[in-house]
């Protein structure tokens, strides 16, 4: 089993048996199936419990908050997308990453709240998060990138995440837009 493969099944707060992941995998589905009904702001762990059919006592023994249970979807969809094999096309890699949750409004929009929330487990996702990513633009520009290069499409990408959040834009124009912005960076450099 791959390193990103056996994180898909672990919790922020620790490793998972089989049962617990089962558990975890539930409560995830629950919590988007939740925001398709509620909307974030109506969003409760407690409701995703219920919804998944576990004690609400047992979804906080995996997510302290509800910012870490969202964090946590956008974590595990992020890392099942096929790995970057091949130097190439560095806006499809944005795109691809922008379009994980973009046909889902809720979702979306959840996830750009959820991940600046301020609690120790969303703030580990984060981490997790960034460095995919920026594995994953590493891969895309091919060895010797320069880091320069790297660190103004991950600008781009977070900038271009918050721009959405805040409504000035859909998620899915949003994917077309860093593509662009990919090209005019890398034209630059």
């Amino acid at each position: 089993m791959s390193g990103n493969q056996h994180l898909t099944t672990e919790s922020t707060r620790r490793r998972l048996t089989e049962r617990q992941a089962g558990t975890v995998r539930r409560l995830t589905d629950a919590a988007v199936a939740e925001l398709r009904e509620t909307g974030y702001d109506g969003l409760t762990v407690r409701n995703v419990a219920r919804r998944a059919g576990v004690a609400p006592a047992t979804a906080y023994t995996y997510f302290a908050s509800k910012n870490h249970l969202i964090t946590e979807v956008f974590w595990r969809r992020l890392s099942a997308l096929p790995p970057v094999t091949e130097p190439g096309d560095v806006g499809g890699v944005l795109r691809g990453i922008a379009l994980l949750v973009s046909d889902e409004p809720e979702l979306a929009a959840a996830c750009t709240s959820a991940m600046l929330g301020g609690d120790p487990d969303v703030r580990e996702l984060r981490v997790r998060i960034g460095l995919e990513i920026r594995a994953r633009l590493q891969a895309a520009l091919g060895e010797g990138a320069d880091p320069r290069v790297v660190g103004a499409l991950e600008i781009a990408y977070a900038g271009a995440l918050v721009h959405a959040g805040m409504g000035y834009t859909s998620y899915a124009r949003m994917a077309d837009r860093l593509g662009e912005t990919a090209e005019l960076i890398l034209n630059d450099s």
